[in-house]
């Protein structure tokens, strides 16, 4: 039996999280919950669930929580904020610490549970992007450990599986292209949120799918491999693959490929990440090759999806670029979809803040959360004014 903390649990992958312990009852205990103001699905999920401790995102969301559970929260311990987040992720009891919170409030739960020796499974591929080399080292110095769930890094870590990493010449990440793979360029100022959230294979969050169709998620997790496999980032390839059904590539000196193929369902990756190295019934549906039919392959275009190359030149400077990178994306992100900005304008933010910042090492994660800061502040100026603070 595993005891297992969600944070995120109201959000995509927390959601899908619970459909894969709550098929296995004799492997899983839930012990925590951590959610932002979604009360009335995290009623719904602690009563099920019955963990010891709920956190949310602050008191007015605690009260709520009181109210909708009634009588069932005298058995629960109920937190709010960053601190008790922290707090949860380091319970003593939990084996596993699902980290499931979108953006860099996944930083400091996850490097504290890291810190306790836990396996993390990773969803919050911004913690690896702003901080990748400082989890690296927490992992290392106190026995936890990183198992990925975004579904192409997953299918890196398992087709590493019995290999020795230094065979291996180079990875590759597949992306579908997202939603405007095909639209005419000139049309992309007229690209409304309605549309950038209709992803043609995955379900998945606001912010995600946002960074699909940008392909911001694809840069995101070059800078994530890089230091999830500890690989030279030359070693690191992306290509448009519309049907996601094949994860990654894992190419050997010896000319093999591995790759790992499923059905574009993230239960999957996350009931590998849960049980690893064992597998468990995921709950997805079975791969039908001969159904599929073609599976194609394309480069992408840097016409279309320039945050990808901007992506990769915060990994080439290295430092704290990739922490301005992330922090300027994700306000960028929040103004397309509050109507501050247009979406071929999120790449015009980003690289704004890249080029305003001036280059530092991340060499504690109080500094890469003051990077953070400054670097979200700079972007949210330049939307406002057209230049950074």
């Amino acid at each position: 039996m595993k005891r297992v903390v969600i944070l995120g649990s109201t959000g995509s992958i927390g959601r899908q999280t619970l459909d894969v312990i709550g098929a296995h009852p004799d492997r899983f205990e839930v012990v925590g919950l951590g959610a932002g103001r979604n009360v009335t699905l995290l009623a719904q999920q602690a009563r099920r669930f019955r963990p010891g401790r709920v956190v949310v995102a602050d008191r007015e969301s605690a009260d709520a929580l009181h109210g909708a559970l009634g009588n069932a929260a005298s058995d629960l311990q109920i937190g709010n904020g960053l601190s008790a987040l922290t707090v949860l992720a380091q319970l003593p009891e939990a084996d596993i610490v699902v980290a499931g919170l979108v953006g860099a409030m996944g930083l400091a739960p996850t490097y504290a549970a890291l810190a306790c020796g836990k396996r993390v499974a990773l969803a919050n591929k911004e913690t690896m992007v702003v901080a990748g080399e400082l989890m690296r080292r927490c992992a290392a110095s106190h026995g936890g450990e990183i198992v990925p769930v975004d579904s192409e890094h997953s299918a890196v870590y398992q087709s590493l599986k019995g290999n020795d990493r230094s065979d291996v010449t180079r990875v590759t990440l597949t992306a579908s292209g997202g939603p405007f793979r095909d639209r005419p360029l000139d049309t992309f100022g007229t690209i409304t949120p309605d549309e950038a959230l209709a992803h043609p294979n995955w379900s998945m969050g606001e912010k995600v799918t946002i960074d699909s169709a940008t392909m911001m998620n694809k840069g995101l997790e070059v800078i994530e491999a890089r230091w999830l496999f500890d690989l030279p980032p030359e070693r690191i390839g992306v290509v448009i693959h519309p049907q996601s059904i094949v994860h990654a590539l894992v190419e050997y000196l010896d000319g093999a490929v591995l790759a790992q193929l499923a059905v574009p369902d993230m239960r999957a990756p996350i009931a590998y990440a849960l049980a690893a190295p064992i597998r468990i019934a995921s709950g997805i549906s079975r791969l039908d090759l001969a159904a599929t039919g073609t599976l194609t392959f394309a480069s992408p275009d840097p016409a279309r999806y320039p945050c990808l190359g901007l992506a990769r030149a915060a990994l080439d400077g290295g430092g704290s670029l990739p922490a301005v990178l992330n922090a300027a994306n994700e306000v960028a992100v929040r103004g397309f979809l509050d109507g501050q900005i247009p979406f071929d304008r999120i790449s015009a933010v980003v690289e704004a803040g890249l080029t305003a910042h001036k280059t530092c090492q991340v060499t504690d994660l109080e500094t890469a959360l003051a990077i953070d800061v400054a670097a979200r502040r700079q972007a949210e100026a330049y939307m406002r004014n057209g230049r950074p603070s």
